[in-house]
């Protein structure tokens, strides 16, 4: 158990925690959450004993094994082996069948094992010392980002893996799918605050929204109550039959806390621009070949059709060509035979890995954004910037000086410069948070035209794939299918003969069209909600300034009028009263005005709340009826219901438009 008890820390003026509390109990499995620059890696670095927490303290038991997988792996043993080995407990060393499936698991051959461990790529060095990390005898092992230069089935591998670990476990990683198979509790790191959840990452999202949206209410009438009784105290201050009931006012106001407004956090809200096609095809590859070495082709004889509007994903393990074959599309690569066809109306808005490096360190992420587009508006430029969360001066930040995440957040602002109607991307998920990534899918779910993809993130797969691009052995063979059809019907090479396949997982496959649906139905209703609620938000947001603004105003005259009364300056205190009664009548007025917006700003949210809820209710039935238990007469019946309840919702998210327009 490690026990972490009032911990504070900070970097200059930079706080990342204050006061943070919580345990770590036995055979927890803790994925942690938070945005990037929010202290993730600082919280583990603490519990490793790499650093001290300015004050608090962390409690480890005698004899308790930390193991903590650092991005920098340093390796003494001569071979891949024997370093996968070397922390093994003495009366394990025997084992060798344990390194070897550790080894094989995260993708190793049997002939990378006589290796010298710097003769790896950087990849699987950093694969090396996470297979050291598994296979050392560690009571809490603390991974940061181990799914990072890890492919799909190594990545499935170490779900399992860590399904199985024996001790304590605590997990970053920006890929949700892998965190919510892996991880029994979540820790949240918010407003330098942490909170533990058993559970999910959706459970936790939805009651950190809820407790702040909690919060804010609260706020709001403790806000209203003291400005009555300020009223009351000013009003009737001076009338001596009313003493007591002042005092009384008084005590109450000194005992009320301030709640203060929550600080508006930087989210990723953005949405690619559609550049209108008409045409059929995008992208047409017929009979390519390509290789690095003239006797081993990457990619020979293949040919693909890119519809319009599909949804294409390129899978398989590192190294087989997925990336070969992103740039072959995008026309970075000439194909040594056959031919890349690209029609002339298409636009393409491309990510790749190795774009991170084509930024230019002397710039700022402002010129960078418009270098993406010289012709167009610069404020647009801007708009895009803080879309990407680079507000104000921080779009003036050089590139030389920005995170990972950052410099990927600037790679896809450079997309969304210009229209597209094809988007070509290579592993777009790596760099970005939890949040971002959500951001980047439901961006994706809504652009209106084709998306060729690589990544290994499930997540990511099981929403959006509708065709398939597999490298699997020496082949690459298209699917036309999603992800869960893909692992029912043909799965992993790697896989087979392990049972993986959960009976959610097998449901989700056999109710695949209705997850389309209702995917875009909720898709349709989130953006209703957005639409109709965004203009009453910044109503909402513009009088609170405005309160704020008089009230300070308000505070400033009272304290002229004190002044000019000591003065004895009789006609100027008459004149300011008059205005000091003027503001304050100003004043209740745009109170009893918010009130009203957030009343109205309240049904409306539980309306569109109560649309969500009724549609994912009749996604369970038509899942539950899409069993294979399940009559055919059954499953189109719940199919039915989900239509129903579509035309329903669809209908409402129109006329809520309606009504968020006029």
């Amino acid at each position: 158990m490690i026990i972490v008890e009032d911990v504070w820390k900070s970097y200059g003026r930079q706080v990342l925690f204050e006061g943070i509390s919580f345990k770590i109990n036995r055979r927890e499995r803790v994925g942690v959450v938070g945005r990037n620059g929010h202290g993730k890696t600082t919280l583990f670095r603490l519990i490793a004993g790499l650093e001290e927490p300015d004050r608090g303290k962390i409690i480890r038991p005698k004899k308790y094994l930390i193991g903590y997988v650092e991005q920098e792996p340093r390796f003494e043993a001569p071979t891949v082996f024997e370093e996968a080995a070397r922390f093994m407990r003495p009366e394990s060393a025997a084992e060798t069948w344990r390194v070897e499936k550790v080894l094989t698991g995260l993708g190793f051959k049997a002939s990378d094992f006589s290796l010298p461990p710097r003769a790896l790529s950087g990849g699987f060095q950093v694969r090396l010392n996470l297979a050291r990390a598994l296979l050392s005898p560690y009571d809490l092992l603390l991974l940061d980002e181990p799914n990072n230069y890890l492919d799909i089935t190594s990545i499935r591998w170490l779900t399992r893996y860590l399904l199985d670990w024996p001790g304590e476990l605590m997990l970053i990683t920006h890929d949700r799918g892998f965190m919510d198979a892996v991880a029994t509790d979540i820790l949240g790191i918010h407003r330098r605050k942490v909170k533990k959840i058993k559970g999910n990452t959706e459970k936790y999202y939805q009651q950190i929204a809820l407790e702040e949206e909690t919060y804010e209410k609260t706020r709001i009438n403790d806000e209203r109550k003291r400005k009555e009784i300020e009223i009351f105290i000013n009003r009737f201050r001076a009338k001596a039959r009313l003493a007591n009931l002042v005092q009384s006012r008084i005590k109450t106001l000194a005992k009320m806390e301030k709640k203060e407004k929550l600080e508006k956090l930087a989210t990723l809200d953005f949405s690619f621009r559609p550049e209108p096609y008409y045409g059929k095809y995008v992208l047409s590859l017929e009979d390519v070949t390509f290789g690095y070495e003239a006797d081993r082709p990457l990619v020979q004889n293949f040919t693909l059709t890119v519809g319009a509007r599909d949804r294409i994903f390129i899978i398989g393990p590192n190294g087989r060509g997925k990336t070969t074959l992103i740039k072959l599309m995008a026309g970075l690569l000439k194909p040594q035979k056959g031919e890349v066809i690209v029609p002339p109306k298409v636009s393409i808005g491309l990510y790749e890995q190795s774009g991170l490096a084509s930024l230019s360190e002397e710039r700022t992420v402002l010129e960078e954004v418009m270098a993406a587009d010289p012709d167009g508006d610069p404020q647009r430029a801007r708009q895009i910037c803080g879309t990407m969360m680079f507000e104000g001066e921080a779009a003036l930040k050089k590139i030389g000086v920005l995170s990972g995440g950052e410099k990927s957040r600037v790679l896809l602002a450079k997309i969304l410069a210009r229209p597209v109607n094809l988007l070509i991307l290579d592993e777009p998920t790596n760099h970005l948070d939890l949040e971002s990534c959500d951001a980047l899918l439901a961006a994706l779910d809504n652009f209106e035209g084709a998306i060729v993809m690589v990544t290994h993130n499930e997540m990511m797969l099981k929403a959006l794939a509708e065709r398939l691009i597999v490298f699997q052995g020496d082949k690459i063979s298209v699917y036309e299918m999603d992800y869960n059809r893909f692992l029912e019907k043909i799965g992993w090479e790697e896989e087979r003969g392990v049972r993986v396949t959960s009976e959610p997982a097998a449901k989700e496959a056999e109710t695949g069209p209705s997850r389309k649906l209702w995917r875009r139905l909720r898709s349709e209703i989130i953006a209703a909600r957005s639409a109709a609620l965004k203009p009453l938000e910044e109503k909402i947001a513009s009088l609170e300034k405005m309160i704020e603004r008089r009230e300070a105003e308000i505070q400033s005259l009272k304290e002229t009028i004190i002044e000019a009364s000591r003065q004895g300056k009789g006609q100027e205190i008459g004149e300011l009263t008059r205005k000091w009664h003027l503001w304050q009548k100003e004043l209740d007025a745009w109170w009893e005005e918010l009130d009203g917006w957030l009343k109205e700003y309240e049904l409306k949210k539980a309306e569109f709340e109560r649309k969500l809820n009724e549609l994912d209710l009749a996604f369970e039935k038509t899942a539950r009826a899409g069993t294979p238990s399940s009559s055919p007469s059954t499953t189109t019946s719940s199919s039915e219901t989900v239509r129903r309840t579509v035309t329903i919702t669809s209908t409402s998210s129109t006329s809520s438009k309606s009504t968020s327009t006029s």
